[in-house]
């Protein structure tokens, strides 16, 4: 795993046998729209309303990026080694959580290869290693059984429930303490 910097900020470049993980740019504004609206993330993730390229830029930015700043972390742009973007991952502050949530989500021809396992495995040692985070949770729901079974592969354990907020929806409480 490898970090590279610049001037002021540190930029997040972490590197695995096959993927690149680094931070979203607004350039990254078309595959965001097709990720976003890809069938499995509006079923398991819910629907952003992002259905535009103007929209997923400034969802990028909005996002990730404004967490980049504030938090020093936040959802990072997988990609394999050939530059191709495949997915996220990453950390998210959620508001109606008291840790930090590790965060996924991939295009439907990248599920199921092991991507999803090496990026996320590589972020939590990044959490862990360099970032200094004892405890991280994850939130998914009870039908989604790949993020369910990425959890327990990556030694999160079930901790309960949480109601996303502004719906009724109940969500599955996950987490690992390192």
């Amino acid at each position: 795993m490898a970090l590279a910097g610049s001037d002021h900020t540190m930029s997040l470049q972490l590197n695995t046998d096959r993927l690149h993980i680094s931070e979203l740019s607004e350039s990254d504004a078309t595959f965001m729209l097709r990720l976003l609206n890809s069938p499995s993330w509006i079923k398991h993730i819910g629907d952003r309303g992002v259905k535009t390229i103007k929209q997923a830029a400034d969802y990028i930015r909005d996002g990730a990026q404004s967490s980049y700043g504030t938090n020093g972390y936040g959802l990072w742009k997988v990609a394999l080694h050939s530059g191709e973007p495949i997915g996220i991952c990453g950390l998210v502050k959620r508001d109606y959580l008291d840790d930090v949530d590790l965060g996924f989500g991939y295009l439907p021809e990248y599920q199921g290869q092991g991507y999803g396992y090496e990026a996320a495995k590589a972020v939590v040692d990044h959490a862990t290693l360099s970032l200094g985070i004892g405890k991280l949770v994850a939130i998914t729901t009870e039908q989604n059984i790949g993020s369910i079974s990425l959890l327990s592969k990556l030694e999160f354990k079930p901790e309960g429930t949480v109601i996303y907020p502004g719906t009724e929806e109940e969500l599955l409480l996950f987490n690992r303490i390192s």
